[in-house]
């Protein structure tokens, strides 16, 4: 098992990560929270279905459970699922004393960490991801569900106790999942260090032969990223907007695509690439984007984006983004790999890019 410590200055927590972790949580609940009341799962329904039953059996030995399933994926963060929640809660008896178990992918990370804050003022939660896109979102304490006109717009800061990476549920991903979660996994490397990058690109080749020595080295050292940056501004007062490195793009075609219809991932890798294209314009970025392309699409990666979304859609997206000032979409981008900045950018070169997307697939 590999253990990374986040520090932030509301609260530290671990981030464990191994195989057959369900004890290691009862343990950490045992020990964190003697006296709980109510262990709540907000889980994906899918995702119980695959996994929760045996983590719930296991539970229930312990504890007194109470299970609230969400729609898959994006579904979940509505305004609908999260008032349905609340209610299951209240329903339930959940109380003060009681703690939220997130048990999925990213969405549902989001969701039931927002439920936890918001649920009587507050309650804990830890966050058990069964996907590996989750690596990012679990960890930072950054919990929302969207609204109509942009995603993750209702949100707030709220840490987790602590997060359990069981690597047996990412034995059931699908190959856009995984592709999906590494979109993540590369973004850390971009943030980080060319040999990061590198390693990643030399030794990831297919979905289907992917190592698990590689893929916890690739966890352990995207957590690392992250926490790095967390710790040093936990609510995104400057360095942590650094994490929406291809987000501003990406949510864009993310949100346009209908969500649910595109991954978040995929939709993060376009927008990298559209980050890296501008990075070229603003900085004179010395990358080889071509290579990096190829190499994404022979992985497959689908970077079409439907000309029935058009650029002015795209762009109302991309003003609505948090970074966004006075209706000027703020990017990411990279004077080199490592070192990122933000940068107003104008219509003029954010339509360059756009024709370069499109014209790249």
């Amino acid at each position: 098992m590999k253990q990374v410590t986040i520090q932030t200055p509301s609260k530290t927590y671990p981030v464990k990560i191994g195989e057959e972790m369900t004890n290691e949580i009862v343990m950490f609940i045992k020990k964190r929270f003697p006296k709980v009341s109510n262990v709540w799962i907000i889980a994906d329904e899918e995702v119980f279905t695959l996994h929760g039953t045996s983590l719930a059996v296991t539970l229930k030995d312990f504890f007194k459970l109470t299970i609230y399933k969400a729609p898959k994926g994006e579904y979940a963060k509505s305004f609908r699922v999260y008032e349905e929640a609340i209610t299951h809660g209240l329903e339930h008896k959940v109380d003060r004393h009681s703690l939220v178990l997130a048990f999925g992918g990213g969405a549902i990370g989001d969701l039931a960490g927002f439920v936890a804050s918001t649920y009587m003022r507050g309650i804990p939660f830890i966050g058990v991801p069964t996907t590996i896109l989750a690596h990012d979102s679990a960890v930072g304490g950054k919990v929302a569900i969207n609204h109509p006109l942009g995603k993750n717009m209702v949100g707030q800061f709220y840490q987790p106790e602590g997060v359990f990476f069981d690597l047996n549920y990412f034995k059931t991903l699908p190959e856009k999942e995984v592709l999906s979660g590494f979109a993540e996994v590369i973004k850390h490397a971009f943030l980080s260090s060319s040999s990061f990058l590198e390693e990643i690109m030399s030794s990831f080749h297919s979905v289907n032969n992917l190592d698990k020595k590689f893929l916890i080295d690739c966890l352990v050292k995207g957590i690392e990223v992250k926490g790095d940056i967390v710790s040093k501004d936990e609510r995104e007062s400057n360095i942590r907007a650094f994490l929406n490195f291809g987000h501003t793009y990406g949510h864009a075609v993310e949100s346009s695509s209908g969500y649910g219809n595109r991954t978040h991932g995929e939709s993060v890798m376009i927008g990298m690439i559209y980050a890296l294209y501008l990075s070229k314009i603003y900085y004179n970025l010395s990358f080889n984007l071509s290579t990096f392309i190829t190499w994404i699409k022979s992985i497959g990666y689908d970077l079409k984006v439907p000309d029935s979304i058009s650029f002015e859609v795209l762009y109302q997206g991309m003003q609505h983004d948090k970074k966004s000032q006075d209706g000027v979409p703020v990017f990411v981008l990279l004077r080199s790999i490592g070192e990122p900045e933000m940068v107003k950018v104008s219509k003029e070169d954010l339509i360059k890019a756009d024709g370069f997307i499109r014209q790249i697939t």
